[in-house]
C-alpha cells in the first residue's frame, strides 16, 4: 500500500514533519469570523499597554508650509523610550474638521528613517531616500497627496524607526560586525554606507527585540499596534479633526500595521492596506524567511489567520490591494486571502463594504494604486 507523500518544506528540510506535529496538537489557522469575539481574541494576543494608550507629555515642535500643505512636527512620549516625532499634513487655509488618515510606514529593512519614507517634512524629502521612494511608491510622497485630498494626515515613527530607533552602541558587538555586510544585502541603493550599516545591524536586531517581548509576555506585533493606537488617540483628540471619520493606510509592513490597528482599535471608519495580505498557509515554506517578526505573533495561528484581523471589524470598509508578482507572498495565498475576507464580509451582511483590488506586478504603491486607494477613501470619508 502507498504511503501518503511527508511534507517537504525546502527550509525544514529533514524537519518537515514539523509542520505536521504542530497540526496533531491543535488545529491552525481556524476561522475568526468579524465581531465582538474575535476582537476580544485579538486584544488579548495583542495585549500591551500603558495607562489607556493615550499619548503622553504631547509638544508641539516646529510648523511649516510647503506647496499648498500646511505641516506640524509633534512629539509625544508612549511611556518608554524615546519621544515619538511625527508629522501632522493638511491643506493650507482650511479651518473645518476635516476626515482624518492615519499613514503607516512601511518595514523594507530601512529602519534608519520611518516617517520620511512615505512623508516630505520641513526639510523636503531625504536625498539617501530617493531609489527606495522610486521602487515603492514611484517617488512620490504620498502622506502629503493625501492631505491635498483634504484630510489631515498623521505619519509618525513606530517602534524600531526613525526617532524610535535603537541606537547602534546599545546592540551587541556580534550584529555590529556583521552590520555592513548584511546592509550590502538589502539593495538600498542611494542609502550612504551609514545608514546601509545602521539598516543591516537593526536587520539582525529585530530577533533579539523579539526575543525580548516575548520574554516579557508580548510581542513585537503587540508593542507596534500599542503605538499605533498612541497615534490614533492622537489624531483623534486635534481640534481640526472630525473624529468620527478616521482611516489608516499603509504598504507592506505598513499595511500589516493596518490590520493589526483595525483588529485592537476602536473608532476607525475605513482602513487600506497595499501589498500585505496572504493566508498563513499560503506563507509556510520559502514565503516565511522574508518576513517580519510582526508577522509571526505568538498564539494567533491558534486562534485565527492573518485576513481575519483585517476583516474583525467588518462592517466597517476595507480595501487590500493584491500584487500578483509579489516575491513575498504566493498566489495561492493571496487570493485564499481575498475568498477568506469575503467570506466574512458576506457573513456579516456587508459584502459592498470589502474592495479586493488585484495588480500585475512587483512589491510597491505605485500611482495606479495610491489613485485608486486615494478615491476610495474619498469615498468612505467624505460621503
Amino acid at each position: 500500500m502507498n504511503q501518503p507523500a511527508k511534507p517537504r518544506f525546502e527550509h525544514l528540510g529533514p524537519f518537515s514533519e514539523l509542520v505536521t506535529a504542530a497540526r496533531a496538537l491543535r488545529p491552525l489557522f481556524p476561522s475568526a469570523p468579524p465581531g465582538p469575539e474575535t476582537r476580544r481574541k485579538a486584544r488579548e494576543v495583542f495585549r500591551f499597554t500603558i495607562g489607556d494608550g493615550q499619548p503622553q507629555e504631547i509638544r508641539s515642535e516646529r510648523n511649516w508650509l510647503a506647496d499648498d500643505i500646511e505641516g506640524e512636527e509633534i512629539s509625544w512620549s508612549v511611556g518608554f523610550g524615546p519621544r515619538t516625532f511625527a508629522w501632522v499634513l493638511k491643506p493650507a487655509g482650511v479651518s473645518s474638521h476635516l476626515p482624518a488618515i492615519v499613514a503607516l510606514h512601511d518595514h523594507s529593512a530601512f529602519k534608519f528613517f520611518g516617517k520620511e519614507k512615505i512623508a516630505d517634512g520641513p526639510d523636503g524629502p531625504a536625498a539617501s531616500l530617493g531609489a527606495f521612494r522610486r521602487a515603492s511608491y514611484d517617488g512620490r510622497a504620498y502622506a502629503n497627496l493625501l492631505a491635498k485630498e483634504g484630510f489631515v494626515v498623521l505619519v509618525h515613527d513606530c517602534f524600531l524607526w526613525g526617532s524610535r530607533r535603537f541606537p547602534l552602541d546599545v546592540m551587541p558587538q556580534r550584529e555590529l560586525s556583521l552590520a555592513d555586510a548584511v546592509g550590502q544585502t538589502l539593495e538600498q541603493v542611494s542609502a550612504d554606507q551609514e545608514i546601509a550599516r545602521y539598516n543591516g545591524a537593526a536587520y539582525l536586531h529585530e530577533h533579539l527585540i523579539s526575543k525580548y517581548c516575548t520574554l516579557l509576555g508580548t510581542s513585537l506585533a503587540a508593542v507596534m499596534a500599542f503605538e499605533d493606537r498612541v497615534a490614533l488617540n492622537y489624531l483623534r483628540s486635534r481640534g481640526d479633526v472630525d473624529a468620527e471619520r478616521v482611516a489608516c493606510i499603509g504598504l507592506s509592513g505598513g499595511g500589516l500595521r493596518a490590520s493589526l490597528l483595525r483588529a485592537t482599535a476602536d473608532h476607525l471608519t475605513a482602513c487600506v492596506i497595499a501589498g500585505m495580505m496572504t493566508t498563513y498557509e499560503g506563507l509556510l515554506d520559502h514565503c516565511v524567511a522574508p518576513h517580519t517578526w510582526m508577522l509571526f505573533p505568538a498564539n494567533w495561528s491558534a486562534y485565527g489567520d492573518w485576513p481575519d484581523l483585517a476583516s474583525s471589524a467588518a462592517p466597517s470598509p476595507l480595501l487590500v490591494q493584491y500584487l500578483l508578482d509579489d516575491a513575498l507572498f504566493t498566489i495561492d495565498g493571496m487570493r485564499g486571502a481575498h475568498a477568506r475576507i469575503a467570506a466574512h464580509y458576506a457573513k456579516a451582511s456587508a459584502a459592498d463594504a470589502y474592495v479586493g483590488e488585484f495588480y500585475a506586478g512587483p512589491h510597491r504603491f505605485d500611482r495606479p494604486m495610491q489613485e485608486s486607494a486615494f478615491a476610495w477613501l474619498r469615498s468612505k470619508l467624505k460621503s
